[in-house]
């Protein structure tokens, strides 16, 4: 509160007072419930409007109506294209800080999206119509070019913003910039988490975006800066690197991965009454890509060039270690055999896989 002896007391508070006069009497036609102070006795002068508070009248206090203001141009319209567990996953958190969400699928998920607080929007051509600031594909990888090239691209504004979430990068650049006319932004990005590793939090998990082709209009730029901030706002780790050099990681990092999950899912493994930890992180890695479509893990493998040699060097490696594992019990049975009489032998070990194309030499020997 401020009364009439504070505003007084100083310059700074004497301007401040000053200022807040011009801002009501500036906006006088709007302040119809001020009323005039009334005299309280018969000889009292009519007293000067006081400052009680100067955030009392909300919808006419300025930094309220500048907060606004920036909180509207910073909300996008977002369109979701492939509206399943992934893309309803992302659209609570885009609802959560206050986007719009016009959400559309081949099936439909109606009741979902509306009890999200998203729209539905089954026809294509009505979802253009909308005019989203940003197309967001949540597609399958194996469906995405078909999808695209099925928009109606011409209903969209054109400076529209084409954002994906494929778990695979250069497959969605080429085809965004083969598909897509010149005046569309385009901004690839992979969120390495999903609906199960996401659940409770985003904190600390990487975002990767490669900004492949944005307008260099100011709105178009604060446009992208706007979307990011999304998984910046939620916590993310946010990764700024190109598409081929995504992919080359996650060919090491997320196909290893699902291929080791699908491997140990078919060997049915079964919780115990003496877990160590190193089993229940197994079983936690086998819960996390089962639950993934076979279609995800096959994009992963089919659009990332990197993913055969991984497969090849994943086989070589299980050789490997087999050849190593049956070399040692061959010794065993020699020994057995033979007695003390090859003691002193060196028995070869194999190696680790090496890196690159080369050939596999045991410990020691010449290169």
């Amino acid at each position: 509160m401020i009364s009439s002896t504070s505003v007084q007391s100083t310059p700074a508070a004497q301007s401040a007072a000053a200022g807040a006069s011009r801002l009501l009497h500036s906006n006088v036609h709007h302040l119809s419930f001020f009323l005039p102070l009334q005299h309280h006795h018969r000889h009292s002068r009519r007293q000067s409007l006081r400052i009680r508070a100067i955030d009392a009248a909300q919808p006419y206090d300025l930094e309220a109506r500048l907060v606004k203001r920036l909180n509207q141009s910073t909300r996008l319209k977002i369109a979701i294209i492939g509206f399943g567990n992934f893309g309803q996953f992302l659209a609570k958190a885009l609802i959560r800080q206050g986007h719009t969400v016009y959400a559309h699928s081949r099936s439909n998920y109606r009741l979902i999206a509306e009890s999200i607080g998203a729209g539905f929007v089954p026809d294509p051509h009505d979802l253009c119509e909308q005019h989203p600031d940003v197309m967001l594909i949540c597609t399958s990888i194996i469906s995405t070019e078909s999808v695209l090239r099925s928009l109606p691209l011409q209903r969209l504004r054109r400076n529209t913003l084409f954002v994906d979430v494929l778990s695979v990068k250069e497959f969605p650049k080429n085809i965004f910039l083969q598909v897509l006319p010149p005046h569309f932004d385009i901004l690839c990005t992979h969120p390495m988490f999903g609906p199960e590793s996401g659940k409770h939090s985003w904190q600390n998990l990487p975002f990767v975006f490669d900004k492949v082709r944005i307008g260099a209009e100011d709105s178009r730029l604060a446009r992208v800066e706007n979307f990011l901030d999304i998984f910046r706002n939620e916590g993310c780790r946010m990764v700024e690197m190109s598409c081929e050099e995504h992919d080359r990681y996650a060919a090491g990092t997320q196909f290893i991965t699902h291929t080791t999950g699908r491997i140990l899912e078919k060997l049915q493994l079964e919780s115990t009454p003496i877990n160590t930890k190193g089993y229940e992180t197994l079983l936690d890695l086998v819960e996390n890509t089962a639950g993934d479509s076979f279609d995800l893990y096959y994009g992963l493998f089919m659009y990332n060039e990197n993913a055969m040699e991984q497969l090849e060097r994943l086989d070589l490696a299980f050789e490997a270690l087999k050849k190593e594992l049956f070399g040692l019990l061959h010794e065993v049975l020699r020994k057995q055999l033979f007695g003390k009489s090859e003691e002193g032998d060196v028995r070869p070990v194999l190696g680790k896989l090496p890196k690159r194309e080369s050939p596999m030499l045991p410990p020691g020997a010449p290169q």
